[in-house]
């Protein structure tokens, strides 16, 4: 009964023909979409965004690549041992599709996430892929500390943007030229989209599904994931919880 359904709302989904109409309208949405994974990046930075555009996916044409350094999985896991102070072996991973060397050639979005190697790790290797790739992007998007790739890679120089508040100090730090926000729970300028910690995901992708494919497919996949959404930028308690001053433009 479950399965059905779940099945019976994909479906509705892929024939409900406002969100078709509504598509048809709007300038050409972009299909192809990238992760640039590293080892311990954050779960929901990763798949806050991709649950939602997997359902969107029953609706148009999008295609993911899973982008990393190498073809070896991608661990969530302690950044080093001495992280690890339990011993715990609670860990698991993604199987990239393409490398940095081998990413498609025409991306036009690009997730940077967020996780603990951005503290604690070195990440020459996705900083110089970010670089590299934003300016054949349409959109780049980062959630949480992934604001620090990004940052480093220059490509957010002159822009407002966020990042996790619990990180800030060590995060701001590594873009002085960014324009950086807080509070924000999301920031958006140009072509690069922003989101502050985690769960901020999910609130800055229904709202970029919002705007790029249509008010009709995010509010009908907000319903087939249950989700009451955020559409106040500026509602961010966490700037005021991790003492962070306020800056930019909300």
């Amino acid at each position: 009964m479950k399965f059905s359904l779940v099945f019976g709302a994909i479906v509705g989904l892929a024939t409900a023909s406002p969100f078709l109409d509504e598509l048809e309208e709007r300038a050409t949405p972009p299909i192809n979409w990238g992760v640039a994974l590293f080892n311990s990046y954050d779960t929901i930075d990763v798949f806050g965004v991709l649950d939602p555009l997997f359902y969107l996916a029953f609706q148009t044409q999008i295609n993911l690549s899973l982008i990393a350094r190498t073809l070896d999985p991608v661990y969530v896991q302690p950044v080093t041992a001495a992280a690890n102070v339990y011993n715990s072996t609670f860990r698991f991973s993604l199987n990239p599709t393409h490398t940095f060397a081998s990413a498609p050639k025409d991306l036009e979005v690009l997730l940077v996430p967020g996780g603990p190697a951005l503290l604690f790790g070195n990440e020459t290797e996705t900083v110089n892929f970010v670089r590299k790739t934003y300016p054949k992007l349409k959109y780049l998007l980062t959630t949480c500390t992934g604001a620090g790739i990004a940052a480093q890679a220059g490509v957010m120089n002159d822009k407002r943007a966020t990042t996790n508040k619990s990180a800030w100090a060590r995060i701001t730090s590594l873009g002085p030229k960014v324009k950086w926000v807080s509070p924000a729970r999301w920031a958006v300028d140009g072509n690069v989209w922003s989101a502050s910690g985690v769960t901020s995901a999910l609130d800055m992708i229904f709202l970029f599904i919002e705007e790029v494919y249509g008010a009709a497919a995010a509010t009908r996949i907000e319903g087939t994931l249950e989700y009451v959404r955020k559409t106040d930028a500026c509602d961010d308690p966490f700037a005021a919880r991790f003492n962070v001053p306020p800056s930019g433009q909300c």
